[in-house]
């Protein structure tokens, strides 16, 4: 009789955030287990609906089934979506004859997690923020397989593995990578390089004070490349789009290797991604955390911060001030950045794909 083949389903998706973990993931199940089935779960108005599919990898949905934080005609409506998710995963899982659910956070994950426990399929959960969401919370009381990417996130039987990340940049080396990356962003191979970004979608405030700020950078020699986020160009007081030398903005970058690569300094937001990916490479970083939340993008970037490898500004603290004061100097100070760049990298893990995997396959065979 011919084995049955391994069947794995990954849930996840909303944002970049999660989605990019469970693709590094995906990739190094089907790297370590060829012949492995792989299908992912999200909601249709996720960016899954684009990632996923782009990555070569199947995706089904199910509903969103937001959980109101306040009383609402949502929270009277939530346990009849919710049984009509878990319904909806319950299917997925037996089509799929999953062997192994495997989580990475978001509205999704909930339904599968209760879905799979209710058919004894095992759980692997991969968190990673150092403030665990809600879905995980939950998932994380129903199996012992809890991986995550910050050291002390508090999740029952949680084992530190880092974050998975694209191979491109977990085997980044910056200095080598550094005249090509330069080239292909049509910057300056020589100058003083900071490069700004707020993440996929922008960060309207970072963008206004770097806006505020492109006279006093190009002064100081060095040069810039802002990626503002899709649809949010910086302009001025005519509407037109902000110029100067040594500045340009674009709305994108399709490969952030080439940013890390391209960077004496990083300036984002601090995103449980941005800060591993920032410390598996090796690059000086400014971390802005975002003012609204639950607080998790401070703690994502605490660790980094105290080994010396970033440093941490609150969003309400940047402003030209700031960019006169701490921001010029460290950008043109290359000593300063060679240590913060070794700190980093000592902090950064870069084999959390790989771990992930072993997770996932030894769950199988159990």
């Amino acid at each position: 009789m011919t084995p049955k083949t391994p069947s794995i389903v990954l849930a996840g998706g909303g944002t970049a955030g999660h989605i990019s973990p469970l693709l590094a993931i995906a990739a190094a199940v089907r790297s370590a287990s060829p012949h492995v089935a792989l299908l992912a779960v999200g909601t249709p108005s996720g960016m899954e609906t684009r990632l996923v599919p782009a990555a070569g990898v199947e995706l089904a949905t199910i509903d969103r089934v937001p959980f109101p934080r306040r009383p609402s005609v949502d929270l009277v409506r939530l346990p009849g979506r919710l049984a009509g998710a878990v319904r909806q995963a319950g299917a997925i899982l037996d089509k799929a004859q999953a062997d192994v659910l495997v989580g990475v956070g978001g509205y999704v994950c909930t339904p599968m997690y209760l879905a799979a426990r209710k058919r004894r399929i095992p759980i692997v959960i991969h968190e990673a923020n150092a403030r665990p969401g809600l879905a995980n919370r939950v998932g994380a009381m129903l199996t012992k397989r809890v991986a995550v990417a910050f050291d002390g996130t508090p999740l029952p039987h949680a084992v530190h593995v880092g974050m998975p990340m694209r191979t491109g940049i977990s085997s980044l080396d910056r200095s080598a990578a550094r005249p090509a990356a330069r080239a292909a962003l049509g910057l300056d191979p020589d100058k003083p390089t900071l490069i700004v970004t707020g993440g996929s979608s922008g960060a309207q405030s970072i963008n206004r004070t770097i806006g505020g700020a492109v006279g006093q950078l190009a002064a100081a020699g060095i040069q810039t490349l802002h990626i503002t986020g899709r649809g949010k160009s910086v302009v001025d007081d005519a509407g037109k789009p902000i110029t100067a030398d040594g500045y340009r903005q674009v709305e994108y970058v399709d490969g952030m290797e080439l940013v890390y690569a391209a960077a004496d300094v990083l300036l984002a937001r601090s995103g449980a991604a941005t800060v591993c990916e920032a410390a598996a490479v090796g690059v000086p970083a400014v971390l802005v955390p975002l003012p609204i939340g639950n607080g998790e993008q401070a703690l994502n970037a605490a660790g980094l911060v105290a080994a010396g490898g970033a440093l941490l500004v609150p969003d309400r603290d940047f402003n030209a001030g700031y960019v006169a004061r701490e921001l010029i100097p460290l950008v043109t100070d290359k000593e300063r950045l060679a240590t913060m760049a070794a700190n980093s990298y000592r902090l950064g893990i870069r084999n959390a794909d790989q771990r992930m995997a072993g997770l996932i396959l030894e769950a199988v065979t159990a």
